[in-house]
């Protein structure tokens, strides 16, 4: 076994929780918001939501990171070196690894407000915004193992 074999596996298992919690936790919102008439109910699905947010989101989010940082740190220093980062393939992943970022911070300040009551906006878009995080992954995992963008 080497590290990257190692970081690599790791990497992959956190993405798997990470991704999980990104496409559940919008259905959550949409089951919340239906229901946001019956107070027993909603009191449910804020603590599903926030122990999706902080026990499996964000540590996988974090590990996530740092394997994936772990993973170019081994591939500069013991694989391809710096020219990695030329890549057209690379530069997607890390394009799509920021924007689905993004989306989880967007979702976590969702979180926050719909803990506190106000809208978040409707059954529909939550339903169409479940898709992003799908739609992202599609586009990184296609660039990154077809090597697609290459020249």
């Amino acid at each position: 076994m080497n590290l990257y074999d190692l970081f690599r596996g790791l990497h992959i298992l956190a993405i798997i929780a990470w991704m999980a919690g990104l496409l559940y936790l919008p259905r959550l919102f949409i089951y919340h918001i239906k229901h946001s008439d019956q107070p027993v109910v909603t009191d449910v699905f804020k603590v599903m939501e926030r122990n999706l947010l902080r026990l499996i989101m964000n540590p996988a989010m974090i590990a996530a990171w740092v394997f994936g940082v772990a993973l170019i740190w081994v591939n500069v220093t013991q694989r391809t070196g710096w020219g990695i980062f030329h890549q057209p393939w690379f530069i997607v992943k890390l394009i799509g690894v920021v924007a689905i970022t993004g989306w989880h911070h967007v979702l976590a300040a969702r979180f926050k407000k719909l803990q506190r009551g106000e809208f978040i906006g409707t059954e529909k878009f939550w339903r169409i915004a479940n898709e992003i995080p799908f739609v992202l992954a599609i586009i990184m995992v296609m660039a990154v193992t077809l090597e697609f963008f290459n020249r």
